[in-house]
């Protein structure tokens, strides 16, 4: 009898140990976020992805440890509503910022055939922001970089749940430019020829390391590789003497591709040297998490908000995303295909996976690599990710749609697109025109199969109507009639 008593007394002692246990691993597990956005980074802009030209050590061995993705797409070819699907998790239609803010100026469009929907400049504090959700359960919060979502500081950073911002404000590239003295009303001056890529990780290491002791999630918003293309001091001459040994070294190559010319090599010495400091400076944030033993338990995305800036007017701009077609600014592939890795705790690593994603699914996708609930109601048109990683044979034909019913100084008119499998639709609304392509036989988008194919032209265009209205998208309006621009004209 004694013995059975002494038996139940051990057995109570190791469940009550146990539960001590489990309660202390759950708190010391609560994985970290680390959340990186390039700004104009292309999909081809990285060694990883392709680039010969650039070099990019860091994120190609981030990748090896990574799920890299195939196919995945940023919501616009734009930043703002990017940058808005990202972090609230809905369609840029449904937040009805549909355009960079402020946007670009009907004065510089060439005989415009339309009027552009008004959309919003700020943000709506109503939003349950990515940021909000993890600060809801304890986290702590970091800003540092481009923001671009409220015209007035009422609408930045810190008005959408981060503790700190370091750098977010109105602005879509940096006033001051890469060197100190910033000009950001967020961000302190540096010493004279302080680099602004080196200065937002210092900022956002120095976080790090005073949040060791408490879970917390980092938003780096790099404001390179966008304009303006100041290269980097440390590595411009190491660009220029590679550019040097290219073929005819490195003269920039272009199609003309009606209205656009669009670059098709990789070359300008400048570009690669902001490629390269921005991988540099991953590289700082990683060895930080390795060397304060917490990158076993941190979660990392690293992506962009839309393609590479291929053109710039009628002339190219300073990267290639060939053989993908366009580029920021446009519908094609290169305007909105981008880089996606993520890395997280106890997954496989170096998978590979062809699975279609989108900007919005990664606010649910990071909430439940963390654990935590998902919030149906805000991220509405995001998926998680989650079963890719750990399976990247399973790939679901998605219907991915993109509105953007603006002019782009990429000389881009007003349209949308959708994608379901492998077929790709565009639609232009000054020409009434529509485009369709197998992206599985035509990846560059060169042979129009609309007209052999109507009724799967059709089939998509309608589908993709469907979306747009069900979120309440606004369209273009005829300016000799001032009537809202029908879909079924």
């Amino acid at each position: 009898m004694m013995m059975r008593l002494i038996f139940i007394i051990c057995i109570q002692i190791f469940f009550l140990f146990s539960c001590k246990q489990s309660e202390t691993l759950e708190e010391n597990d609560t994985p970290n976020v680390v959340f990186i956005v390039v700004d104009d980074l292309g999909h081809k802009d990285l060694g990883i992805y392709g680039s010969t030209f650039y070099d990019t050590p860091s994120l190609d061995s981030l990748a090896q440890v990574s799920t890299r993705f195939t196919n995945a797409y940023a919501a616009s070819p734009v930043c703002s509503p990017t940058r808005a699907a990202l972090i609230t998790g809905k369609d840029p239609v449904r937040v009805n910022i549909t355009d960079w803010i402020p946007g670009f100026k009907m004065e510089y469009v060439e005989n415009p055939e339309l009027i552009p929907p008004e959309d919003i400049h700020n943000l709506p504090l109503s939003e349950e922001t990515m940021a909000e959700a993890f600060k809801s359960y304890g986290y702590k919060t970091f800003y540092a970089g481009k923001w671009h979502l409220g015209e007035t500081s009422d609408y930045w950073p810190g008005q959408q749940g981060f503790d700190i911002n370091k750098g977010g404000h109105h602005k879509g590239s940096p006033p001051g430019g890469y060197y100190s003295p910033y000009e950001n009303p967020r961000l302190e001056n540096g010493p004279d020829g302080e680099y602004l890529t080196d200065r937002l990780v210092d900022e956002s290491i120095q976080f790090i390391e005073n949040n060791q002791d408490s879970a917390f999630f980092l938003y780096l918003a790099f404001y390179t590789v966008h304009t303006p293309i100041q290269g980097c001091e440390k590595y411009d001459s190491y660009y220029q003497q590679k550019k040097q040994l290219l073929p005819d070294q490195g003269k920039v190559e272009t199609v003309q591709d009606g209205r656009l010319t669009t670059r098709i090599n990789q070359s300008d010495a400048k570009y690669a040297a902001m490629v390269r400091s921005m991988d540099e400076n991953v590289g700082r944030i990683l060895r930080k998490l390795n060397q304060l033993d917490m990158a076993d338990n941190t979660i990392i995305v690293f992506t962009s908000d839309n393609g590479g800036l291929t053109a710039r007017g009628n002339n190219p701009g300073p990267t290639s995303v060939y053989p993908l077609r366009a580029g920021k600014g446009w519908l094609y592939e290169g305007g909105i295909k981008v880089p996606l890795l993520i890395k997280a705790p106890g997954q496989q690593s170096g998978v590979i996976t062809e699975q279609t994603a989108i900007s919005m699914d990664l606010y649910p996708t990071v909430l439940q690599l963390a654990g935590l609930p998902l919030l149906q109601d805000q991220h509405l048109d995001g998926q998680s990710l989650l079963p890719y990683p750990d399976n990247n044979e399973k790939v679901d034909e998605r219907m991915l749609v993109w509105h953007y019913p603006h002019y782009h100084g990429t000389t881009w008119r007003p349209g949308s697109a959708i994608r379901q499998g492998d077929w790709k639709l565009i639609e232009f609304y000054e020409e009434n025109t529509v485009e369709l392509y197998n992206l599985a036989e035509d990846e560059g988008e060169q042979l129009n199969l609309a007209n052999q194919l109507p009724q799967k032209a059709e089939e998509l265009r309608r589908l993709m109507h469907q979306y747009i209205k069900a979120r309440h998208g606004s369209y273009p309006q005829e300016i000799s009639a001032n009537i809202q621009t029908s879909p079924d004209r």
